[in-house]
């Protein structure tokens, strides 16, 4: 059970919440270099040259590092730095605009640090207008012991430009290791874009850079069939207790582009110390932005979805909410917090445009308000109960609307169309590209037992791949294959899926889907339903 810090951050007796670090023991933290720059003052001014060499190095691949300098105040020079873009879908951005940045301080200078830290990154904050997202959210995880890095600002010239304000955040490395586990020996992984731990998470520290049986290990302990045994194999390489916070804090955060909704923006560390993993949150620039978004439903993600499904831990999950809500309710604190960064931050804003600071008050404000707003909907979904199976008919039936699309082909065409005679239905039509992976989906929350999926469906010269999930168009669940089928060209026809949900409740995932290199395909929104089949009673002794 050994591994985190409890790190509480006490500004002004800020985040003093009961029993709020996780059952991890604590490990006495020693001060280190980055305390004093972390902790306020003025805000540093970096500039940065590149030369026109390293540049088109840079600019011919800008995921890898190239060498600079960095002129820290005009004052303290770091030579040899390492400096390459970073971001992803939202954020990243090319070098002759506002890049946003990670900087190595010992990979081509051995022992070299800035203000002790080895990585770090310049966010360019292009999704979070008031700059103060990012810190605010992470200082809220240290103050419950979930490990989260520390954050700053800076004033950022990249070869003379000015590129204006930028949130920095320490890396997740060594040295933020040390500071959050007595061991830092362990596998580091890097969540990337929008991947689970089913995916080949890259391997960022740890032995052998290539073994990933640890990542396996917690895979394989949340697929396993025996509901039983999934729970110890899960207890075995996962600290619930850590996760349970960890997912409570994303949730109430309203983290939407995080693991727990989006399997995004996190890191895992496999401690050595008790062989289990720890989810690290990060990409905290998106925060309470729906102030209602749910803190009950059932997510999505294997690790976040297979956890909530366990009626012990639901319980446990339902119970931090409550001791955490005090971080949030009344949201005088955080907004206390937010004012005191605004009052640091507007000074530097202002001399950069006056205009950028009175649009920065206006947006600061707008998230006080969110702040306040999330406040009271946290408060009462901490006393509703948790969200119910719904009814199916009398004859077993449930008829579902509200689908969403989703596609893994840039091309393919998901619509609602006009299939014939003013007849509605949900179309999947491949590209010119000729690969299509495309879907209609539905989550549907299901309590124990055995169901089918049911729709028409027709086609029109859709071609027979060969493909593991399934062939042409179908119907199955989201983490399953099918054998259901239509492909060629066929008016419409029923297409069925059965399968069984062997826990006291889960989120289902439904996928009507067309998996081909052409062609088209229709979905009968009329006939989409699910059906429960009747529980087949034993039968009775001789």
């Amino acid at each position: 059970m050994n591994g985190f810090v409890s790190c509480l951050v006490m500004f002004a007796g800020l985040f003093l919440v009961q029993d709020a670090a996780p059952v991890a023991d604590k490990v006495a933290r020693k001060p280190d270099a980055r305390d004093a720059f972390f902790k306020g003052g003025a805000i540093p001014q970096l500039r940065i040259q590149v030369s026109e060499a390293e540049l088109e190095k840079l600019k011919a691949n800008d995921r890898t590092y190239v060498r600079c300098t960095v002129v820290e105040n005009r004052k303290t020079t770091y030579q040899d730095m390492a400096i390459k873009l970073k971001g992803a879908a939202g954020s990243f951005r090319e070098w002759d605009d506002r890049p946003a940045l990670t900087l190595n301080s010992n990979k081509f200078r051995k022992g070299q640090t800035f203000h002790g830290l080895d990585k770090f990154h310049l966010n360019n904050s292009v999704q979070d207008e008031t700059y103060v997202q990012e810190w605010l959210c992470e200082e809220i995880c240290r103050s419950a012991g979930v490990p989260a890095t520390r954050v700053t600002h800076a004033r950022v010239w990249l070869n003379d430009r000015d590129v204006g304000l930028y949130v920095l955040k320490e890396g997740f490395d060594k040295t933020f290791l040390q500071r959050h586990f007595e061991n830092t020996d362990g596998s580091l992984y890097d969540g990337g874009f929008v991947q689970d731990i089913d995916a080949d998470l890259e391997k960022d520290s740890g032995p052998n850079p290539d073994d990933r049986s640890d990542l396996r290990a917690l895979q394989e302990a949340c697929q396993e069939p025996v509901i039983e045994e999934r729970w110890k194999r899960i207890d075995q390489t996962l600290n619930v207790d850590a996760f349970i916070s960890f997912m409570a804090l994303e949730l109430m955060t309203g983290h939407w582009d995080g693991y727990t909704w989006n399997k995004n923006n996190y890191r895992i560390y496999f401690n050595p110390t008790d062989s289990k993993a720890y989810f690290l949150p990060h990409g905290m620039d998106q925060m309470f932005g729906d102030p209602n978004a749910s803190v009950l439903d059932m997510p999505g993600p294997i690790v976040s979805s297979t956890v909530m499904q366990n009626p012990e831990w639901r319980a446990r999950y339902r119970n931090r909410l409550k001791e955490l809500l005090p971080l949030f309710d009344p949201p005088t604190k955080l907004q206390g917090r937010v004012d005191f960064l605004q009052r640091r931050l507007r000074p530097v804003l202002k001399a950069i445009d006056p205009q950028l600071a009175l649009d920065h008050a206006e947006r600061v404000r707008e998230f006080k308000d969110r702040l306040a707003a999330r406040a009271e909907s946290l408060k009462q979904q901490s006393e509703q109960e948790d969200p119910k199976p719904p009814e199916f008919d009398e004859n077993g039936v449930m008829h579902l609307d509200g689908w969403n699309t989703a596609s893994e082909s840039e091309d393919a065409a998901v619509e609602e169309v006009d299939s014939g005679k003013g007849k509605m239905a949900y179309s999947i039509l491949c590209g010119p590209s000729g690969q299509c992976v495309a879907s209609w989906r539905r989550r549907v929350l299901l309590g124990k037992g055995n169901y089918v999926f049911h729709a028409n469906v027709k086609t029109k010269k859709v071609a027979k791949i060969e493909d593991e999930k399934g062939v042409g168009a179908g119907l199955r669940v989201s983490g399953a294959n099918r054998t259901n089928c239509l492909s060629g060209t066929s008016k419409w026809k029923p297409l069925e899926f059965e399968f069984s949900v062997d826990e006291e409740l889960r989120e289902v995932e439904l996928v009507a889907e067309l998996r081909t290199t052409r062609g088209q395909a229709w979905f009968d929104p009329e006939t989409l339903r699910l059906s429960r089949k009747p529980v087949e009673e034993a039968p009775a002794p001789e």
